[in-house]
């Protein structure tokens, strides 16, 4: 959770993910709807599937326990080098390394280590200075919580606290007061933009959702119909029972995306009660009151809230 994800976020939801799947055994057993809708609100939802399929591993290929080695652990879904390499010095105090963001930067700095921390060439680099700096075992979790934490609170991305550095003396950046030109950053490229063309039927009690396809975005999570063009919104509008075509009574919004820029444009459709009997397959119908507990991303929740809001003010 704490991938892409704060400590002040990520804590309550871990608390309920916990109560909810207490070990690995109950998590493998659940079905993937059931542990998205634990996570949704937090995003990047491939860690959610990720998740689920590296507890139903460890359980089928390792007995329900936790390889003891990065080199295994960063065999399992979800986990990479990085990840392998923090649950190693954590749990079992293996002499591994471990390099997310913050660790990047302490090194790029303290070593005035030039290019892009993510290009191939400089990220090998940054491995090898991490490996070259591990202390001698034990002593692999304070070490790998230390240099953590030095990049998340002291050596921070803006404005890093050299005054409080405990090792400024050493830092090659600071000497040569280049802690503002290290790391390099990539240039910044333009999202593209893609319309989303999105379908709000109700009948003023429960709402259509739709499951996504194993592919794309927000796949696996319960989602608003989305179509292509705005006639393929409304034939399936009218198939719904709306006696004309839906009006757009939500504002568009945009919602960024790692890779793109989601424009989203909400019709709303108010739908005959009886269709609501045609829910099959990836579809059903929801009501108003369980939308907070569904799992549904973050930008087609806020639009079923707003309308809530609508119909019952």
């Amino acid at each position: 959770m704490l991938q892409q994800t704060q400590v002040v976020t990520a804590v309550p939801y871990f608390r309920r993910f916990i109560e909810r799947f207490a070990d690995l055994r109950s998590l493998a057993r659940a079905p993937i709807g059931d542990v998205m809708e634990a996570w949704s609100g937090l995003g990047y939802y491939a860690r959610a599937r990720n998740l689920h399929a590296c507890a139903s591993v460890v359980v089928e290929r390792h007995g329900g326990r936790f390889p003891q080695t990065a080199q295994t652990l960063a065999t399992l879904p979800g986990i990479g080098l990085s990840t392998a390499g923090a649950i190693a010095a954590f749990c079992f105090d293996e002499r591994a390394p471990m390099v997310d963001g913050n660790v990047k930067r302490v090194l790029a700095r303290h070593w005035a280590i030039e290019g892009v921390p993510s290009s191939a060439r400089v990220s090998k680099h940054l491995w090898e200075r991490a490996r070259l700096e591990l202390p001698a075992s034990p002593g692999m979790a304070r070490y790998t919580q230390a240099i953590m934490d030095l990049g998340a609170t002291v050596c921070t991305r803006v404005k890093p606290a050299c005054g409080r550095c405990p090792v400024q003396a050493t830092c090659r950046a600071y000497l040569a007061d280049r802690t503002d030109e290290l790391p390099a950053t990539r240039p910044r490229r333009d999202r593209p933009v893609r319309q989303a063309h999105v379908l709000v039927a109700h009948d003023g009690r429960a709402v259509l959702l739709q499951r996504r396809d194993a592919d794309g975005i927000w796949r696996g999570l319960m989602c608003l119909p989305e179509f292509q063009s705005k006639a393929a919104l409304i034939r399936r509008a009218r198939a719904l029972g709306a006696g004309r075509a839906p009006l757009r009574s939500l504002q568009p919004r945009r919602h960024r995306l790692t890779h793109l820029t989601l424009q989203i444009e909400p019709y709303v459709a108010l739908a005959r009660a009886p269709a609501r009997a045609d829910q099959t397959g990836r579809s059903r119908w929801v009501s108003f009151g369980d939308i907070d507990q569904a799992a549904l991303p973050a930008p087609h929740r806020a639009l079923l809230r707003e309308l809530r809001d609508r119909i019952s003010g």
